[in-house]
């Protein structure tokens, strides 16, 4: 089911079930001409009940059988993580109660109290309506209709533009995540890419011609059992006419993850078309940045694989030499994501020496055994740049839990045969000996944090902002935390 969203500015032609917002102070007059006296009174009944109202609520009132007044009662002042949540719960009440044709009359709180409340609301509302219907047959035939009857410059140009491009940024973070590993494979991911030109963005695609030449030799093995091709792909976004050093984002892209010849258990395989999720982070934070115009100088890289098993596949005990010239010593193919980052790192601190990097990645089992579903582990070498991250995952509701790096943890990967090998078979502390494999390919000292989203990527059950499935976390928490602090 879609949601199209009209605004309109005139009362003429309102649909028959009506929205408000209310707030203890409301006052009836504000409605004036836009009922009649008997729902005017109905609604001065309900506000004399509900005059105490100490928490965000939706509720209704019947006018007729078919016909419905929604109340959005309003506690107090709400900040937009509050004001975007209530909006997706009100998208759900008139999907459940299957209103398709609703208008919504703002009131004086939205203009008064917090002048952007009403376009934080409406973005909550999207977010949430968001459905992947690509390969049903019999697609949803309704559509829920949302007329928003603007008062008193309630909507905010610039801040509804700043909106939309998010939304159109996590939306495309959703849809590759949510395709399957037969169609968006890693040839198909790459041509995607290519057309993200058309937004202002430079695009660069290293094939593995390209990056057997540059020497990206733990990538390669990734994927070398594939049929299909391995790519880095640059996307560059700049906003800023200085020289000033970019911000660097960086993802693993493993489109479908089998574990190679540590093969994985078939149960629950079939999630692993989304092992390549943090690539779709960083991919849909570049198309934001590129339609907000945001007034930064910014890089995206992405290493795009498959990592499946086949007479050439990757073996447990093979050594490669990786891009900064460090040898790795391959004891489970299964912990692939690190080595296409470990490449994907240097290779973004060389060539663009950026003021720092973020890497996302669905990277350790182990972190979803520490933190379920509910925060995303955060490994980092530079305390402000955590901070940073930290606080606006407070804003948007897109939480982190910093995790410990220390030197201590590097005799678990160090190899015999090899500088390192890729994961610690004496047990434990799986997440942080991947962070602390990915910080020896962070070779000149540049602030770093991985963000390893294994337990937030991908929800079988519907979150606050999202339906279950692909939720695009991480699109929002970063776009904010570079709003914050870097605009």
């Amino acid at each position: 089911m879609t949601l199209k969203i009209n605004y309109l500015d005139t009362q003429k032609g309102l649909s028959k079930n009506t929205a408000l917002f209310l707030s203890n102070d409301t006052k009836i007059s504000e409605f004036r001409g836009i009922f009649d006296d008997k729902i005017n009174q109905k609604i001065v009944n309900y506000l004399k009940k509900s005059r105490n109202n100490k928490k965000n609520k939706i509720d209704s009132i019947n006018i007729d059988f078919d016909q419905k007044v929604i109340l959005v009662l309003l506690s107090g002042k709400n900040n937009a993580q509050a004001s975007e949540e209530l909006g997706a719960k009100f998208y759900d009440y008139i999907k459940i109660n299957d209103i398709q044709n609703i208008t919504l009359v703002g009131s004086n709180y939205s203009s008064t109290e917090n002048k952007i409340f009403l376009n934080q609301f409406v973005h909550g509302a999207e977010l949430k309506s968001y459905e992947f219907n690509l390969y049903k047959t019999k697609k949803p035939k309704k559509e829920i209709v949302l007329n928003i009857l603007k008062r008193k410059n309630q909507i905010n140009p610039k801040v509804k533009y700043k909106l939309d491009a998010v939304l159109r940024g996590v939306n495309f973070t959703k849809d590759l995540v949510s395709e399957p590993g037969n169609v968006l494979h890693p040839d198909e991911y790459a041509k995607r890419l290519i057309k993200l030109k058309k937004f202002g963005l430079k695009v660069t695609v290293y094939d593995e011609k390209k990056l057997k030449k540059l020497g990206c030799n733990a990538l390669l093995g990734v994927g070398q059992g594939s049929i299909r091709g391995s790519y880095l792909v640059t996307i560059e976004w700049k906003g800023n006419k200085s020289k000033s050093k970019p911000l660097a984002f960086v993802g693993k892209g493993v489109c479908f993850d089998t574990g190679g010849y540590s093969l994985k258990p078939a149960r629950f395989m079939e999630d692993m078309t989304y092992d390549m999720a943090g690539s779709a982070v960083v991919v849909g934070l570049m198309k934001n940045f590129a339609l907000r115009k945001a007034k930064i100088n910014a890089v995206g890289v992405v290493g795009i694989v498959e990592n499946m098993v086949s007479g050439n596949a990757q073996r447990p005990g093979d050594i490669v030499k990786s891009y900064s010239g460090k040898t790795i010593e391959v004891l489970n193919t299964d912990a692939e994501g690190r080595l296409v980052l470990a490449d994907a790192l240097t290779f973004t601190e060389k060539k663009f020496k950026p003021k720092f990097m973020v890497d996302l990645a669905t990277l350790t089992g182990a972190i979803i055994v520490s933190l379920g579903s509910e925060y995303a582990g955060l490994f980092s070498n530079d305390d402000k740049l955590s901070k940073q991250l930290l606080e606006a995952g407070e804003i948007v509701d897109e939480k982190l839990w910093r995790m410990p790096l220390h030197k201590n943890f590097d005799k678990l990967i160090n190899s015999k045969n090899a500088d390192m090998q890729n994961i610690n078979y004496v047990g434990g502390a799986g997440s942080t000996t991947a962070a602390q494999f990915l910080q020896r390919f962070i070779i000149n000292k540049t602030p770093w944090a991985h963000l390893d989203i294994a337990g937030m990527a991908f929800s079988k059950y519907a979150g606050a902002l999202n339906s279950g499935g692909a939720t695009g976390y991480g699109v929002r928490l970063l776009n904010k935390f570079v709003e914050e602090n870097y605009e």
